[in-house]
C-alpha cells in the first residue's frame, strides 16, 4: 500500500468530495447508489460501477487515514 502513502491526502479528499458530490443535481450518485444498496435496489451493473466509481475515493480517504494513525 506504499502507492496510496504517495498520494496527498488534501488531493485525495478534493476528488473524493468531487466524486462522491457528483452529478450535483437532482442527487449525486454515491447518495442514490447507497439508498439503492440498502434497500436491497442495487441489481445493475450500471449501478453496481457508479457506485464502485464514486465511493472508491472515499474509501482511499478512510484507508490513507487509518495508515497515518497506524504511523
Amino acid at each position: 500500500m506504499k502507492w496510496l502513502d504517495k498520494i496527498p491526502l488534501p488531493t485525495l479528499v478534493v476528488i473524493a468530495i468531487l466524486l462522491g458530490l457528483a452529478p450535483f443535481t437532482p442527487e449525486p450518485h454515491l447518495w442514490e447508489k447507497l439508498k439503492m444498496l440498502f434497500a436491497g435496489e442495487l441489481q445493475k451493473p450500471i449501478d453496481i460501477f457508479d457506485l464502485l466509481m464514486h465511493g472508491t475515493p472515499a474509501v482511499l480517504v478512510i484507508l490513507k487515514l487509518l495508515r497515518l494513525q497506524k504511523k
